[in-house]
C-alpha cells in the first residue's frame, strides 16, 4: 500500500464528512456539497478533475427533463446496470441529510446522457414508489442483487429523526436507530416489502456492505441504542423466484468491531478494509482483506501503510472509495477542536502498479461512516464509500469552467445557523423548538434594512401572534438593529382627497323667471 498526498485547490471547503463519488465513462464525480448549491453550478454536482497531485473541481449540467436534486449527504448510494452486455450503468440515490438537516425518503436515478472535453450532461429522475416504503433516513446502505435472472435492490439500516409522538423538548432534533427490517425494492415496477427477520435484533448505521450475485455481507457498523459497535457478520440471502421473494438471514463467525471504515475491491473477489473507529472510540489503523469465494467470505489482517503523523494525530478521519484499489482520505486541518474548512486529503493505493490496469469490478459496494464523536473531539459526520471503477490518474479534461469558490459567499454567512444580530443565542447544538410551527429548524424573518438581511424570530423577541401575521401580510418588518431606520423610511400615509359639494341645482319657476328677464333685457338695448 502507498499513501500520497493530494492538493486541494481552492476548493476544499466543499469536500466535508458525507458526500458521495459516483463515477460514469471513467470520470470520478463529486456529490453530496457543504451547503446549498450556487449560482456557479447549480446542480451541485462537479467533475473532479486530479492532475499532478492537484484536486479541482469542474461543474456539470443537467438535462431540461430532469428533477430537482438536493445536495444530499449521508445518502445510500449504489451502481446498477442497465444490463448485463452492456457497460452501461445508471445510480441510485437514496435518503440522506439536506443542507438544513432535513432529512430525505426519495430514490433518485442518475445517468449520463451526453459528454465532451467540455461538458458532462446528466439526466436525474426521481423514483416514485409503493408498498412498505422505507422511512426518511441517513446512514444506511442500498446494494443491488441478482437471482434467477432477476435483480433487486436491498436497504438496511440508517437513522432517523425521533417520531413526533414521541419527541419531547429537551429531545426534539435527536436522532434514534432505524428498525432492522430489509427492504427490497424493485425499481421496474416501483414496489417495496419489508422483511423482519429473527436474526436483526438492533438497528445498524455506518455499517459496510458488500454484494455479490444473491447475497450480501453486512459488516460491522454504531448502534444507538447500545452505543455498541457491532462485532457480528450478517449474510443476507436473496431469492427470487416467480411467485414471493425469499430472503434469509444468516450470522456468521469472524466479523470485525468496526463502524464508519472504507471498502475498496482490489480483485474480483478480493477487497481491503481501510479506517473507521474501534469500540474504543480511537482511529482503526489497522487494515483487513475481505475474501469472497464459493460463496464464502474470509476476513483476515493485511499490512497496513505507513500513515503519516498527521493522519495518526487526527482524532477524526472521512473518505471515499475511488474504485480499483484506491481510497480518496480527508482529515482536518491544523485546528483540532473546530471543523474547519481547511481539510487535507491523501489517495491510498491498496494495489501495487502492476496490477493496477482495467478488468470488470463484479460486486457491489456500499458503505457508510459514523456520525458521532469519537473521545472529546468536536461531533461529526464521515463519508459513505462507493463502488467506482475509474483510473484516479486518467483525467483529461479542460481547466475551463474550474469551479472556484472565492466567486461565492462563505457559506457560513447563509443558513438557518448564523449568528443574525449581536444578542443572537440560537446554537445548532443547543437549540430546542420555541414556536409551534418550528420542527427542526428555528423560525426566519426577513429585515428589509438596507442589503436586508435574515434574523432568528427568537431572538428578536416576536410573539407567535406577531411572527404569523408578518409571514401572511404584506408589510415591512425591520429587526432591533434597524427599527429607527425604519421610523425614518416610512411611507407618508396616503391622503384621500377632498370631496367638492355638487351645486344644488335651481328651482324652476326661478330658471324661467331669470331667462325671461334676460330676453327683455337684450330687447329693449336693441332699440334704443
Amino acid at each position: 500500500m502507498t499513501l500520497q498526498a493530494v492538493s486541494a485547490v481552492s476548493n476544499s471547503s466543499l469536500l466535508q464528512p458525507g458526500f458521495s463519488l459516483l463515477n460514469f465513462g471513467g470520470h470520478v464525480f463529486f456529490f453530496g456539497q457543504k451547503g446549498w448549491p450556487k449560482r456557479s453550478c447549480p446542480t451541485g454536482v462537479f467533475l473532479l478533475d486530479l492532475r499532478q497531485n492537484e484536486l479541482k473541481m469542474k461543474s456539470v449540467f443537467f438535462s431540461k427533463d430532469s428533477c430537482y436534486l438536493p445536495p444530499l449527504r449521508y445518502p445510500a448510494v449504489c451502481m446498477l446496470r442497465v444490463n448485463a452486455e452492456s457497460d452501461e450503468h445508471q445510480y441510485i440515490i437514496h435518503g440522506g441529510k439536506t443542507p438544513n438537516n432535513d432529512l430525505s425518503d426519495k430514490v433518485y436515478i442518475m445517468s449520463l446522457v451526453s459528454k465532451n472535453s467540455k461538458k458532462h450532461t446528466f439526466q436525474c429522475v426521481e423514483k416514485d414508489l409503493g408498498g412498505d416504503v422505507p422511512e426518511a433516513r441517513y446512514g444506511h446502505t442500498i446494494n443491488v442483487v441478482h437471482s434467477r435472472g432477476k435483480t433487486m435492490s436491498v436497504i438496511f439500516g440508517g437513522r432517523s429523526y425521533t417520531p413526533l409522538a414521541q419527541r419531547t423538548t429537551e429531545k426534539w432534533n435527536s436522532v434514534v436507530d432505524c428498525l432492522p427490517s430489509v427492504f427490497l425494492i424493485d425499481f421496474e415496477f416501483g414496489c417495496c416489502t419489508s422483511y423482519i427477520l429473527p436474526e436483526l435484533q438492533d438497528g445498524l448505521s455506518f455499517h459496510v456492505s458488500v454484494a455479490k450475485n444473491d447475497t450480501i455481507y453486512i459488516l460491522g457498523g454504531h448502534s444507538l441504542q447500545n452505543n455498541t459497535r457491532s462485532p457480528r457478520l450478517y449474510r443476507l440471502k436473496v431469492d427470487l423466484p416467480l411467485g414471493s421473494p425469499a430472503v434469509t438471514c444468516t450470522i456468521l463467525p469472524g466479523g470485525v468491531a468496526v463502524s464508519s471504515a472504507i471498502v475498496t475491491q482490489t480483485s474480483d473477489t478480493e477487497f481491503v478494509l481501510v479506517g473507521g473507529y474501534q469500540p474504543d472510540n480511537q482511529k482503526r489503523l489497522v487494515c483487513n482483506t475481505i475474501v469472497l469465494e464459493n460463496n464464502k467470505i474470509e476476513i483476515v489482517e493485511c499490512t497496513s501503510p505507513d500513515w503519516t503523523t498527521d493522519i495518526k494525530h487526527s482524532r477524526m478521519w472521512f473518505g471515499c472509495d475511488m474504485g480499483k484499489g484506491s481510497v480518496l482520505l480527508g482529515i482536518p486541518g491544523a485546528n483540532k477542536h473546530l471543523i474547519s474548512d481547511a481539510n487535507y486529503f491523501y489517495i491510498l493505493r491498496c494495489k501495487g502498479a502492476e496490477e493496477d490496469k482495467e478488468e470488470e469490478l463484479t460486486a457491489q459496494i456500499c458503505s457508510q461512516t459514523l456520525t458521532e464523536d469519537p473521545g472529546d473531539s468536536t461531533p461529526f459526520e464521515d463519508s459513505e464509500e462507493f463502488f467506482l471503477s475509474t483510473e484516479i490518474n486518467s483525467f483529461d479534461v479542460d481547466d475551463t469552467d474550474t469551479y472556484n469558490e472565492d466567486d461565492e459567499k462563505d457559506e457560513s454567512e447563509t443558513g438557518y445557523w448564523i449568528t443574525c444580530s449581536a444578542s443572537c443565542n440560537v446554537d445548532i447544538n443547543t437549540w430546542v423548538p420555541f414556536y409551534s410551527t418550528e420542527l427542526n429548524k428555528p423560525a426566519m424573518i426577513l429585515c428589509s434594512s438596507g442589503d436586508t438581511h435574515w434574523v432568528h424570530a427568537q431572538c428578536m423577541d416576536l410573539s407567535e401572534s406577531t411572527l404569523l401575521h408578518l409571514s401572511e401580510a404584506n408589510v415591512k418588518y425591520f429587526c432591533n438593529e434597524h427599527v429607527d431606520l425604519n421610523k425614518g423610511l416610512q411611507t407618508p400615509k396616503k391622503m384621500m382627497p377632498l370631496k367638492k359639494q355638487p351645486m344644488k341645482p335651481l328651482h324652476k319657476k326661478t330658471t324661467m323667471k331669470r331667462t325671461t328677464h334676460v330676453k327683455k333685457s337684450f330687447l329693449r338695448r336693441l332699440f334704443e
